[in-house]
């Protein structure tokens, strides 16, 4: 996902951002500009599956957390197959707390959302894979 809008500036002043994503790096999950995220700035340490807001050059990155290491984070987006290493707290600008597929909330406590974070990391090797034969770059 990536935003024009200053959203750090949002999350400090608001307190909370709410709006659609931008692009398909969260696909399937997110869907590019019809679903709709929550996210609130960073409070605590981030763990394994949450999905972070992060600054990246000069464009905000909604991804997942795949590993968290001693000094910060391994992180992907759910279309994506190139991890992103050594994210730190100090990047991370806000954490997603739900969103919405149309009118519908997701919680994500909810047991089919942890079971869907879980799978889908847990086929990272596989989808690698796929998209490697896909775009013919095989190993």
């Amino acid at each position: 996902m990536s935003q024009s809008v200053e959203l750090g500036d949002v999350l400090e002043e608001k307190g909370i951002y709410v709006g659609t994503v931008n692009g398909t790096s969260m696909f399937p999950m997110l869907r590019n500009k019809k679903d709709t995220v929550i996210i609130r700035p960073l409070t605590g340490k981030l763990k394994k599956y949450d999905i972070t807001l992060y600054r990246k050059r000069n464009l905000y990155v909604l991804h997942r957390i795949v590993k968290v290491t001693p000094g910060g984070y391994i992180i992907c987006g759910d279309n994506c197959i190139n991890l992103e290493t050594d994210i730190t707290d100090e990047q991370i600008i806000g954490k997603m707390e739900g969103f919405y597929r149309g009118e519908r909330q997701i919680s994500l406590d909810s047991f089919l959302y942890k079971l869907y974070c879980r799978i889908w990391v847990a086929l990272y090797p596989i989808r690698y894979l796929m998209k490697k034969i896909k775009n013919k770059r095989v190993l």
